[in-house]
Formats: C-alpha cells, sequence, structure tokens
C-alpha cells in the first residue's frame, strides 16, 4: 500500500508540475507574440508617418484610421482595442471600442507615455496586456507640438480561455493519470511485494520452527536473489539446527548412560538438571524443588572460576564431588556438580595399605625369631647342644616359612599381571582327585580324622592346568585337615553340574564366624590369626586359589556355620575358550 502511494503522489507531482510549467509557457509566449506583433507594426517609418498627422485639426481621426488600416497585423478584434489618447491627460478621444474607452483605466504603461516614454512593459500577473506609444508633430516645436498616445490593449480572453483549457486537459490527464498510476503501482507493488509477503511468512515459517520451508524462486532480479539468499539461509539454520539436535541428542545420552553423577543448579540454586547416575548416588529423584542446599546440604560453594573438590557421604558409599561455576554470557551464574564414586579406590586403598601392613608383619614375624635366635647363638658359646640344636631348627623353620610367603606372593604377582603360564590340557578330575586324596590321606590319619572320597560316575574331563587346579584342592583340604579338631570327618566330592564340574570339600571343623566369611579370600586375611601362624599357614593360600579358580572362568565359595563345620565348593566349566584371567 506504500509503495502505491508513492506512486500516486509521484505521478501526481510530476502532473502538476507539468501543468504548471505548460500554463506558465502558453502565458510566457502570449506575452511574448504581443510584444513581436507590437513591434512589427508600430516601426519607425509606421511612427513617422503617424506623427506626421498629429499637427492636423482632425488628427485623432486621422490616426483612428491609419491604425485601423493595420488592424489584421496588430491582431485588433472584440478583446484586443486600440486607443487615441490626449497628450495631457489620458483622455480618450476616440479608438476601436468606445464604450470601453470612455472608462479606459490608466495603467503604468500609460503613466510612461505621459511622460515621454514608450510604455511596454508586460505582466504575466495582470488580467491585461498593453502597450502606450507617444506621438507627436515633429515638424513644430516641442512647446507648440501635438501629442497623442496610441494605445493598444489586451484583455487576456483567449489567454484565460486557453489556460482554461490547459488547466482542464491537465485536470483530465492528472485524474487519468492517477488511475493509471494506481493501477500500474498496484501491479507494480503486487510483483514486488508478493515475493516480499512470501519472504516474510518464510520468516514466520522458521520463527516457529519450520526449519525445511522453502520459497519457490520466480525471477532472476534482486527479489529473486534475495529470496534465494534467504532460502540458504534457511538451509544453513536448518543443518546448524540438525547439528545442535545432534550433539544435544549426544549430550543427553552422555548424561544418561555415564557412570559419574552430574548435577546443575542456577544462579537461584534450584536444580536445572541431574542425571540417572546422579539420582542413584544421591538417592533422590529429580525434582523441581530439589535446591542446592537440600541436596549437598552445607558444602563449600566455589567462587570466581575455581572448582571445589569435596567428599560426600552417602549410607556406606563414599563419593567425591567436584563443583564449579557454569559461566553463561547474558544469565547470572549457576553452578556444575559432576559426583565420582571413589568407594572403591577408598577400599582398594585400605586394602593396599593393609596388605602392605600385613606383608610387613608377616615377614617381621619371622624376621625377629630368626635375629633374636641366631643373636642368642652368636653371644652365647656354651650353649649345650640340644639348645643350639633347637635354635637353628627354629631359624630353619622361620626360613622356611619367609620362602613360602615370598613364594606365595610371586604368585599372586603373577596372577594379576596375566605372566603365570598355564599349561591347559584335558584333566579327569577322578584321577584328580584321587591324587589329591592320596597325597592328604596321610596327614588326615595324623591327625585321626576321617577323609572320605565321593565320586559321582561317570565324571567328565575339564579343560584347565591340572597342576594348579590339584593346588587349590590341595590348598582346601589341607585347611580342613589344619583347623579340624583331631577326630574329625573330612569329606571330599566331585560331582556333575551343569556345564561344569563342582568339586566340593566339606569338614566338621571349628567353623567361619559369618562376619569372617566375606573377606575369607582377602590376602593375609585370617580368622584366627594366631592359630594360623602356629600352624604354618601364611594366609595367602584362599587368595591364590581363587586367583586360579577365577583364571579357568570358575568360582569358589565358602559356607560355614561356627561351631559345625565348614563347605568349600569350587566350580570349573567344562571347556575353556581362552585362559582368561
Amino acid at each position: 500500500m506504500k509503495l502505491v502511494l508513492i506512486l500516486v503522489l509521484l505521478i501526481l507531482s510530476v502532473m502538476i508540475v507539468v501543468g504548471t510549467l505548460l500554463i506558465n509557457r502558453v502565458s510566457s509566449y502570449f506575452l511574448d507574440d504581443f510584444s513581436s506583433q507590437m513591434e512589427e507594426v508600430f516601426t519607425q517609418r509606421f511612427l513617422a508617418e503617424l506623427s506626421s498627422v498629429c499637427g492636423d485639426e482632425d488628427a485623432p481621426e486621422r490616426l483612428r484610421e491609419m491604425i485601423s488600416a493595420y488592424a489584421g497585423p496588430l491582431g485588433i478584434d472584440t478583446n484586443r482595442d486600440f486607443y487615441i489618447l490626449s497628450d495631457n491627460s489620458g483622455e480618450y478621444l476616440t479608438g476601436s471600442n468606445d464604450q470601453l474607452g470612455v472608462n479606459l483605466e490608466i495603467t503604468p504603461n500609460i503613466i510612461r507615455a505621459l511622460n515621454g516614454e514608450v510604455g511596454k512593459s508586460l505582466s504575466s500577473s495582470n488580467d491585461y496586456m498593453d502597450i502606450a506609444i507617444p506621438v507627436s508633430d515633429s515638424e513644430n516645436s516641442p512647446i507648440h507640438a501635438s501629442t497623442y498616445l496610441i494605445y493598444i490593449k489586451d484583455n487576456k480572453n483567449d489567454l484565460t480561455e486557453l489556460t482554461w483549457m490547459l488547466f482542464s486537459i491537465t485536470v483530465q490527464v492528472v485524474l487519468f493519470g492517477l488511475l493509471f498510476s494506481v493501477l500500474l503501482s498496484f501491479l507494480l507493488s503486487k510483483t514486488m511485494t508478493t515475493p516480499i509477503e512470501n519472504i516474510t511468512k518464510g520468516a514466520a515459517r522458521l520463527a516457529s520452527g519450520e526449519f525445511d520451508s522453502r520459497i519457490e524462486v520466480h525471477s532472476d532480479d534482486e527479489i529473486g536473489v534475495l529470496t534465494q539468499t534467504f532460502n540458504n539461509m534457511a538451509q544453513s539454520l536448518h543443518d546448524a539446527m540438525q547439528d545442535m539436535a545432534a550433539e544435544r541428542n549426544k549430550l543427553n545420552t552422555l548424561f544418561l548412560h555415564m557412570t559419574d553423577g552430574v548435577a546443575a543448579f542456577d544462579a537461584a540454586d534450584h536444580i536445572l538438571h541431574m542425571n540417572p547416575a546422579a539420582e542413584k548416588m544421591l538417592g533422590m529423584t529429580f525434582s523441581e524443588d530439589l535446591t542446592f542446599e537440600k541436596v549437598f546440604h552445607d558444602m563449600v560453594r566455589p567462587t570466581g572460576s575455581e572448582t571445589v573438590v569435596a567428599d560426600y557421604t552417602v549410607e556406606d558409599r563414599t563419593y567425591q564431588v567436584f563443583l564449579a561455576t557454569l559461566n553463561t554470557p547474558d544469565e547470572p551464574q549457576g553452578l556444575m556438580a559432576v559426583i565420582h564414586d571413589v568407594t572403591e579406590q577408598h577400599r582398594l586403598e585400605l586394602t593396599r595399605r593393609e596388605f602392605v601392613a600385613n606383608v610387613s608383619h608377616e615377614l617381621r614375624t619371622p624376621l625377629t625369631s630368626i635375629k633374636s635366635y641366631t643373636e642368642t647363638l652368636l653371644e652365647a658359646d656354651d650353649l649345650p647342644p640340644e639348645l643350639r640344636s633347637k635354635f637353628l631348627t627354629v631359624i630353619n623353620n622361620e626360613a622356611d616359612r619367609m620362602a613360602r610367603i615370598v613364594k606365595d606372593l610371586l604368585t599372586l604377582s603373577r596372577l594379576d599381571n596375566g605372566r603365570l603360564e598355564m599349561n591347559f590340557t584335558k584333566i579327569p578330575i577322578d584321577k584328580l582327585m584321587g591324587s589329591v586324596y592320596d597325597a592328604m590321606l596321610f596327614e588326615a590319619k595324623n591327625h585321626h580324622h576321617e577323609l572320605t572320597l565321593e565320586l559321582d560316575d561317570p565324571l567328565p574331563e575339564i579343560t584347565g592346568d591340572r597342576d594348579r587346579i590339584e593346588q587349590v584342592v590341595v590348598n582346601i583340604v589341607a585347611n580342613a585337615v589344619k583347623y579340624t579338631p583331631d577326630g574329625g570327618n573330612i569329606i571330599m566330592a566331585a560331582r556333575n553340574v551343569t556345564d561344569g564340574v563342582e568339586i566340593v570339600v566339606t569338614d566338621n571343623g571349628m567353623g567361619i564366624p559369618e562376619e569372617d566369611l566375606p573377606r575369607l579370600f582377602e590376602r593375609f586375611y585370617r580368622v584366627d590369626k594366631a592359630r594360623s601362624r602356629e600352624r604354618g599357614g601364611t594366609g595367602l593360600g584362599l587368595a591364590i586359589a581363587q586367583e586360579i579358580v577365577h583364571f579357568h572362568n570358575g568360582t569358589i565359595r565358602a559356607e560355614s556355620r561356627l561351631g559345625v563345620g565348614t563347605c568349600m565348593t569350587v566350580f570349573l566349566p567344562l571347556k575353556q575358550e581362552l585362559p582368561v584371567k
């Protein structure tokens, strides 16, 4: 609509200016034509002729007749008259129109003629055109000369009629031009505004999220270039939004499945985001009414760009919380919390410390004994041979004990690092169990135990390292023999189970307290440390047994009741795909 209005005003202005110039040019033309006609008639010769009759008694009439003879060249008609005026007062004497001559108006040109000058000044603002020429008898002296004024006046009716006709034509042309300009500008505006409206609608669709919308290009002009540029922008936005959506999905997937907990808070400490790991760790469900105080209580917050690291305990779990400031360009700062479960790390650190302490203690005890007895032997030269031999036996036993500890530690280290060589072959379980039974039968009889062997028939062969599996069974049976009071019953059994074989060793010994069962397979862990050390145990046998069983993709478990007895069960699969630790 604005374009239509602009075009209408432009065409209207042009028409008015053209009409005004045309009317002014016509008026100027009439003035120039009047002056030309007067100059062509009133030549020096004609003025001399007029002057020659001024001395006659009937000079006014003679002058009227002479001028009437030039009525045609002078353009004398109903709109233009000539008058003969006296030189004294400008009184009308005769002329072509007596009625107008009587009431003739004294004009500036008449005044100039009365002063002896030719009055020929013309103005487009006057409603007439006139000229006043003084003529006098040149033969008489100026004092006695007879002078008359030849006055010609045109009322401009022709010019007025022509002007109104031009004005009417101009008005008609303007009206026609306005109509034409309205139609033309409407068509032009439609040609220009329709693509712009399409672009506006396309922009609205983009703003509403329809990034795949496109606008059809109909031309190669500036509008077409703008439309194509808009389409290119829409495509760029579409690609950018797809990339942003992909990155957002990646981040959502990452937050959803990452093992660390993540929680975000705004500047007012209200929760913004909490992933499932954080919900599980903190024992709470995401809710909009959660705040930093409710989640982390009185934990110290970071200031500026620093990061705060703090331990946070929930029930029996220990977490390490990293707090950092969320820096956003246009919004107040918030907080981001990353929660890492360090319970296992703390447990491993505690285990490592206990292990170091146990190793130090296990080695210090025999070393102390060896040093004590050695110093005694070196200082006391008069010891009886029997006592000297007893001291040397103690030193030898303690050295053997240290050697066993070091050997077991090396075995565990190799198992941990996967460097212990395993010779995988087919193992007949019945023969392996029989070999262990024969090896442990003498030791069991020394303690007056009844050792029984129970085997399913038939028993399948399994794949594994026979020496290591035999080491496991011997260790379990040896523990049963050691820690069962004399005269006990010990049963060695091997049974067929789904996809494998179970080896079970049961005794009716002292049993193991329930609180000690979870730590039974830890290194250097003993239920009764004093009695275990007295019986020559290193505290590493069951740990080694567990590592060997796991190396064979099997399981080992203990069931016991204090004062009733213990049952150790080892499961070994029939086939081994790979010897994996």
